[in-house]
């Protein structure tokens, strides 16, 4: 078991670790439109691309087949 003066310097540790994400938060400047920052982010990851294209082949694997070009 952890004796008190560990504890209360991972405490300390852990206080201080918020209070600068909470100043880093505060500094960032605020975007109107979260969606402008998230288009984009990943279109270039080729894991992005794949998914892709797997949703596009499964979109068009339920689409009917065109029998315009049978004859009756």
């Amino acid at each position: 078991m952890l004796n008190e003066t560990t504890l209360e310097q991972r405490l300390l540790t852990l206080e201080a670790a918020v209070s600068d994400l909470q100043h880093k938060l505060e500094e960032k400047p605020a975007s109107q439109n979260w969606l402008e920052k998230l288009i984009g982010s990943v279109s270039d990851e080729a894991a992005f691309r794949e998914a892709l294209e797997y949703g596009r082949a499964f979109r068009q694997a339920d689409k009917p087949k065109d029998d315009s070009n049978e004859q009756p």
